[in-house]
């Protein structure tokens, strides 16, 4: 079965196509906040893709850009004492980002284009556009004349004599057209529009932010341009995938459509495909609104794997909400996962794991699950089905290990089916591992045996202090490893531990 994906162009699913190499164009963050989950969902539906074709055996050129230019950046200069420009506001977010990203267990992209080290590519497609005569100059600034464009609303589906006005109330005076989008805005940064994505009232005037120099104004480059730009410069004129937020629809990827192909005469993008919101609290998780769960505090409570377990609990055309219910889920799903990965490792590099057990059901059961997950990632990335392929496979290694312990089940025995375990393993691995990009060994031996060590020499400094008599010492002792996640357990033969 070849891989379908829901189209939001064509609006059906549809057979995905490329020639060779696949170009993979997404859209990034605008660097003006800490990440956090709903920004993340789009990171992971994302990177699967990205694993699933490198797993189909094509090469992906993947591109995500980075938004250092935008006016909520530059509504949060002077916030912090080393904030003293937009780039400095943007360097910090962007830092974050990418820490973030690597937290996750994300594929790296190719390259993170920036709009900053962009800006010759967007003046020369801005000058493109106005020799056409696509786009319209007006005080300084460029404009994109949407009913120049005959293809304008097909994204999105809407009509072009009955859009709303797009851009900011200042400029509607200068337009042609009230939904006609900017290509190039003249000057800095409004004051009113930085107050109006302001943060914090920090009592100091807001610098209007970088500008750079153009054939029309020294000014700033339009947001919809920038992508444009940054994946035709790196990918080329036709991206084999373009992929955003569902609310990226209209207006960026529409006007993204418009400039893009106006300028060069072909298709922008072969697939489009958009990742539904995450919802928190009853509505969609964002900054502004201020019900968000970062990254960092998100990885820290949870772990990557629960995290990842979670995203993939819906699919990535959809809305998912983040609520309690839903992560206990992930939790349940990727403890089993975790417990029979760890199962099988032990029972395989046991000396009861022999050549000549065969148990037809376990190996049948790898096969069975190998070819459902691969169902359900051609059937449009359908992420809980390939999940519930992998769960069960670990019933069926569980019936195994468990049968050849001698409880009488599948494996019923004394000894493990070596080969079959291996397979399992390799499954997991292939499966859960390289696709979902789940981890099953999160920390290394090393490190393991590293801190069991430390804490049995503390141990015996708190032996040494009780048998002298100084049992408040030994108590503090205790106490201090149950503060870093350490339970301590007294019995008859001594001291045991166990990591929480």
């Amino acid at each position: 079965m070849s891989l379908v994906v829901t189209d939001t162009l064509e609006d059906e699913r549809v057979e995905f196509t490329a020639d060779g190499d696949v170009t993979l164009y997404v859209c990034g963050l605008t660097v003006s906040d800490d990440p956090h989950l709903g920004h993340a969902r789009l990171w992971f539906h994302a990177d699967v893709l990205h694993r699933w074709l490198d797993h189909l055996g094509y090469d992906v050129r993947h591109v995500e850009n980075v938004t250092d230019v935008n006016e909520k950046i530059a509504a949060r200069v002077g916030e912090r004492d080393d904030w003293a420009a937009e780039r400095d506001v943007a360097e910090t977010f962007t830092a974050t980002v990418f820490d973030a990203m690597r937290g996750l267990n994300l594929k790296r992209a190719e390259v993170y284009p920036r709009v900053t080290e962009h800006v010759p590519e967007i003046r020369e497609l801005v000058e493109t556009l106005v020799e056409k005569g696509y786009a319209y100059e007006s005080h300084g600034s460029v404009y994109f004349d949407v009913t120049s464009f005959d293809d304008y609303g097909k994204l999105s589906n809407q009509d072009v004599d009955e859009l709303e006005a797009q851009g900011e109330p200042d400029e509607r005076s200068e337009k042609r057209n009230p939904s006609d989008f900017a290509l190039w805005k003249a000057d800095g940064v409004s004051e009113t529009a930085a107050r109006e994505h302001a943060k914090h009232d920090h009592g100091t005037e807001t610098p209007p932010g970088e500008t750079w120099e153009s054939p029309w104004s020294e000014g700033r480059p339009g947001w919809h341009v920038e992508c444009s730009a940054m994946s035709t410069t790196h990918l080329g004129d036709t991206l084999d995938i373009h992929m955003g937020g569902r609310d990226l629809v209209f207006p960026h990827h529409e006007n993204e459509i418009a400039q893009s192909e106006a300028a060069t005469g072909e298709r922008f993008a072969r697939h489009w495909l958009h990742v539904g919101l995450l919802a928190m609290d009853g509505e969609k998780m964002s900054s502004s609104i201020g019900n968000f769960w970062t990254v960092p505090d998100a990885l820290e409570v949870l772990g990557v794997n629960v995290v990842r377990t979670f995203y993939a609990g819906a699919a990535y055309r959809s809305e998912q909400a983040l609520t309690e219910e839903t992560i206990a889920e992930a939790e349940e799903r990727w403890e089993r996962l975790s417990r029979t990965y760890d199962r099988a490792l032990d029972a395989l590099d046991s000396t009861d794991a022999r050549a000549k057990v065969a148990d037809e059901e376990l190996r049948e059961a790898v096969d069975t699950a190998r070819e459902e997950f691969a169902a359900a990632m051609n059937d449009d990335l359908n992420l809980r089905e390939a999940t519930a392929a992998l769960l069960e496979l670990t019933d069926a290694v569980n019936r195994h290990v468990d049968g050849a312990d001698g409880s009488g089940g599948a494996g019923s025995g004394d000894a493990y089916d070596y080969r079959g375990l291996r397979e399992a393993v390799a499954a997991f691995d292939d499966l859960a591992g390289d696709v979902l990009g789940l981890q099953f060994e999160t920390e290394t031996d090393g490190d393991v045996d590293l801190a069991g060590e430390l804490v049995e020499l503390v141990l015996d400094v708190r032996e040494a202090e009780r048998e002298a008599g100084n049992y408040e010492r030994a108590d503090e002792l205790r106490d201090a490893l149950q503060e870093v996640g350490v339970e301590i357990e007294d019995g008859a033969d001594g001291a045991t531990y166990r990591f929480e």
